[in-house]
């Protein structure tokens, strides 16, 4: 039985300091929509339950959405642990802010692989893109100890657990992978996306 969407919360990392764009990336729009709001919506396609993880209250005020400070400010995986500690559902899925095209059949092909695994990760030819990615409440002791050891590379617990990795030509049947799973992190990739938007 695939497990239903009613027990996954969506979580939202807001806490990224944004260091090398130089600015907010959450804000930054693509055809006049913020990347958030992007973000936002594959989410509430899916989820009727969804957080903020992140110590910025204020910015997102507007939205009407909990905002959850970090346990253990600075890093993604540990805006996953506070997204699991304060989920009430069984598993959580989790996505960036600043992500330009992220799809809503993508994530649903991600929740529906879940049964009897502890995480479901997107894998292409670049590596696991472990911030898009479907995590049960199984995952928080090996977060955990990871955490305080101060190693905040998401991957590395994932030996402890049961991974379903997805590759590409899984993904392919819904989205384009590569194209859900950009990421902008400098004012030159950005400059790039909006000029490659342009072309017909």
């Amino acid at each position: 039985m695939n497990v239903q969407k009613s027990s996954i919360t969506g979580i939202i990392l807001v806490g990224g300091k944004s260091r090398r764009m130089g600015n907010d990336k959450a804000f930054l729009e693509i055809e006049g929509i913020p990347l958030f709001e992007r973000v936002l919506q594959a989410m509430m396609e899916n989820f009727t339950s969804i957080l903020l993880i992140g110590d910025c209250r204020e910015r997102y005020a507007h939205y009407d959405l909990p905002v959850v400070a970090d346990l253990y400010p600075g890093s993604a995986l540990g805006g996953l642990y506070s997204g699991l500690v304060s989920a009430s559902t069984e598993f959580v899925f989790v996505a960036p802010c600043d992500m330009p095209f992220p799809s809503a059949a993508l994530i649903r092909l991600i929740y529906s692989k879940a049964d009897h695994f502890d995480a479901v990760v997107p894998r292409t030819s670049a590596g696991l893109e472990p911030l898009f990615a479907l995590y049960r409440k199984s995952c928080l002791e090996p977060i955990r100890r990871l955490l305080e050891t101060g190693n905040y590379r998401v991957f590395d617990f994932f030996p402890e657990v049961k991974v379903r990795y997805l590759d590409a030509e899984e993904m392919n049947r819904v989205a384009d992978g590569e194209r859900t799973l950009l990421n902008i992190n400098t004012p030159q990739e950005f400059a790039m996306l909006k000029e490659k938007l342009k072309c017909p």
